[in-house]
C-alpha cells in the first residue's frame, strides 16, 4: 500500500481548510485532501458576509455580547472575546488573498447588519462572499506549494491503539479513498487537521451541497474524539420556496436590508414573536415561520423587500435577484416564498480556538469543531470568522513547535477480507433516504420525547444495517459518507435526549422553558 508523508495534513477545502494550509504552508510539507472539487464546500455557498468590529461606533463587548445573546447564553465568555477580537486579523488574510470587499463611495467599509446584530459589522463582496472568498483562497492555495488532492475521501483515521502500537494513543494519518482511480492508501502525518464542515444533509430538507455529511466529526468520534452540543442544528428561516430552486439561500443580509416576514395576504407576524421582529435571531424566527406554517397549514411564508426598488435590488442583491427571477418571481414586486431549512452545525469535536481536541496528533478548525463560540445558536456570520480566526491560531500553534513523531510508525495496509463489489446501491440510498426523514420528522425545529426516542430505536437499527453492509462490500464514497451521516444522525439524537431545557436551537415541547443551570451536552468518542 503506498503511503503518503506530510507535515500538516489538512481534511477539507473550505474557508477552516485552505487558511490552515496556507498559514502551515511555511513551516513543512502540507497535504491537503477533499472529497469533491476545492469549491464544492458550505463556504463557496456563502451569500451574507464576514463579521468583524470596524466601525469606530462598534466594539469588541458588542460583538461579544450580541454572539452571547443569539447562542442564549451557553457560549464561552473568553472564547466568543478571543475569536471577536482576532477577527480583523482574519479579515486582512483574506485582503491579503485578494478578496475585495464592499467599500462605500466615500472609500469606507459597506458593513452590513444582519440579524441579531445591534451594529453594522459584516464584510461583504456583494452577495456571493463565499464565492469570492474561496476563489481567492484558491488562487493563493495553488502558489502555496501545498499539495492538494481533489476527488479524494477519508475512510478512517489511523490511531496508534487501533493498530497495535505500544504507548499512548493518537491519531497517525488516514486512510483515504482516491474516487478517481478506486485506490486506497495512507496519509502518514503526526498533525491531522479535520476542517470537514457540518452535517446538514442528515435533514431532508438543507441548504447545504450535497458534501456536508458530516465526515470529520464521524471520523473524530469513530477515533475516540469527545462530541459536544451536536443537539444544535441551526434551521436557516428563509430558504426559496420553489419546486426547482434547489437549496437556495435568501441571504440574512435582505432583512438586514429591510425585508419583512409576511404571511401570504403580506402582513406581518414576527412582532407576535419578538419585539425586535425580522431581525430576531435565527433559531427564533425559524420556529415562527414553522409556527405560521402550522396554524395557517400554507406551504410556506415570504419575504417582503418590494419597498427598496428594482435599482437598489439589483445594485445590491444581483445573485439573488437574478435567481428569483430565473423562477418568475421579481422581488422588485413580488413576495419572495421561503421555508426553514437545516443550515449549520453549532456543535461538534470539542476542540479549543487553536484546534486542540481530545486525541493527540488531531485538531479540528471550523464547523466542525465546537470551539463554545456559538453557544446553543450561531450568530449571524460568526462562522466565516470563526474559521478565518481558528485556522490562524491553529496554524500558529502547530507551525513553530509541530509534533513530530520519534520515528514513522508502520501503518498496515488496507484490508479488504471477504468483501465483494456492492451489487445492490438501492439499498444505501434507501437507508440515506429513511435517515434524512426521519431527522426531519422526529429530530427537527420543534422536538418531544416521543419523536426522539422513535429516532432513536429507528438510527440503531440502521447503524447496526449499514455496520454490515460496510464490512460485506467494498468501500464506495456513498457507503463512507453513509456510515458517516448515521454517526452523526446518531449523536444528534443522544444529545437531544440529554438536554432536558429548550435553549437556542433544541426546543423540545415536554421541557418548554429553560433551565436556570448553563452547560454542555459532552458525548464520548467510540471505546474500541
Amino acid at each position: 500500500m503506498k503511503i503518503v508523508d506530510c507535515d500538516y495534513f489538512v481534511v477539507g477545502s473550505g474557508m477552516a481548510g485552505l487558511m490552515s494550509a496556507m498559514h502551515l504552508a511555511s513551516y513543512g510539507r502540507v497535504v491537503l485532501v477533499t472529497k469533491e472539487r476545492l469549491q464544492d464546500c458550505n463556504t463557496n455557498f456563502a451569500q451574507g458576509g464576514i463579521c468583524c468590529v470596524m466601525d469606530p461606533a462598534d466594539s469588541f463587548d458588542k460583538h461579544a455580547r450580541d454572539t452571547m445573546i443569539a447562542g442564549a447564553w451557553l457560549g464561552r465568555t473568553k472564547v466568543v472575546h478571543e475569536i471577536c477580537e482576532h477577527a480583523p486579523e482574519g479579515i486582512q488574510d483574506l485582503i491579503d488573498c485578494g478578496v475585495k470587499f464592499a467599500k462605500k463611495p466615500d472609500g469606507g467599509w459597506d458593513l452590513t447588519r444582519e440579524g441579531g446584530h445591534s451594529a453594522r459589522r459584516i464584510f461583504h463582496a456583494g452577495d456571493i462572499t463565499g464565492e469570492k472568498c474561496e476563489a481567492a483562497m484558491v488562487r493563493r492555495l495553488k502558489k502555496s506549494g501545498v499539495d492538494f488532492r481533489e476527488h479524494t475521501i477519508v475512510i478512517d483515521l489511523v490511531m496508534a491503539r487501533r493498530i497495535g502500537l505500544a504507548g499512548e494513543n493518537r491519531c497517525l494519518g488516514a486512510y483515504v479513498l482516491d474516487k478517481a482511480t478506486g485506490e486506497i492508501y495512507a496519509i502518514r502525518s503526526p498533525n491531522t487537521i479535520l476542517a470537514t464542515g457540518g452535517c446538514g444533509k442528515v435533514y431532508l430538507y438543507t441548504c447545504n451541497p450535497d458534501t456536508a455529511t458530516g465526515d470529520g466529526i464521524a471520523l473524530a468520534w469513530r477515533a475516540g474524539a469527545k462530541i459536544e452540543n451536536m443537539e444544535f442544528i441551526q434551521f436557516h428561516p428563509t430558504c426559496l420556496y420553489h419546486p426547482q430552486a434547489k437549496r437556495f439561500l435568501i441571504s440574512e443580509a435582505v432583512r438586514g436590508e429591510g425585508a419583512v416576514l409576511v404571511d401570504k395576504r403580506g402582513r406581518p407576524f414576527m412582532k407576535k414573536y419578538d419585539p425586535r421582529g425580522s431581525l430576531a435571531p435565527r433559531d427564533i424566527v425559524a420556529r415562527s415561520i414553522d409556527s405560521e406554517m402550522k396554524r395557517t397549514g400554507d406551504d410556506c411564508m415570504y419575504l417582503d423587500i418590494r419597498q427598496k426598488g428594482r435599482t437598489y435590488l439589483m445594485a445590491r442583491f444581483p445573485n439573488i435577484y437574478a435567481k428569483c427571477l430565473s423562477f418568475g418571481i421579481d422581488m422588485a414586486k413580488d413576495l419572495i416564498p421561503i421555508v426553514p431549512a437545516a443550515h449549520y452545525t453549532c456543535g461538534g469535536i470539542q476542540a479549543t480556538t487553536a484546534g486542540e481536541t481530545s486525541i493527540k496528533g488531531l485538531s479540528a478548525v471550523g464547523e466542525c469543531a465546537s470551539t463554545g463560540l456559538h453557544g446553543a445558536n450561531r450568530l449571524a456570520s460568526n462562522s466565516l470568522m470563526e474559521a478565518l480566526v481558528c485556522a490562524r491560531l491553529t496554524a500558529a500553534r502547530l507551525g513553530p513547535h509541530p509534533e513530530r513523531f520519534a520515528a514513522k510508525p508502520a501503518i498496515p495496509a488496507w484490508r479488504i477480507g471477504n468483501a465483494v463489489p456492492p451489487d445492490e446501491a438501492v439499498l444505501v440510498s434507501h437507508m440515506w433516504d429513511e435517515i434524512r426523514r426521519l431527522m426531519w420528522d422526529y429530530v427537527g425545529i420543534v422536538r418531544t420525547n416521543k419523536r426522539l426516542a422513535r429516532a432513536a430505536h429507528r438510527i440503531r437499527t440502521l447503524r447496526k444495517e449499514i455496520r454490515d453492509y460496510y464490512f460485506r462490500y467494498l468501500v464506495t464514497p456513498d457507503t463512507l459518507e453513509l456510515r458517516n451521516l448515521a454517526v452523526c444522525a446518531e449523536l444528534i439524537v443522544k444529545s437531544a435526549q440529554k438536554r432536558r431545557e429548550s435553549r437556542g436551537l433544541h426546543y423540545t415541547l415536554d421541557y418548554p422553558r429553560q433551565a436556570a443551570r448553563v452547560r454542555q451536552t459532552v458525548l464520548p468518542g467510540y471505546r474500541y
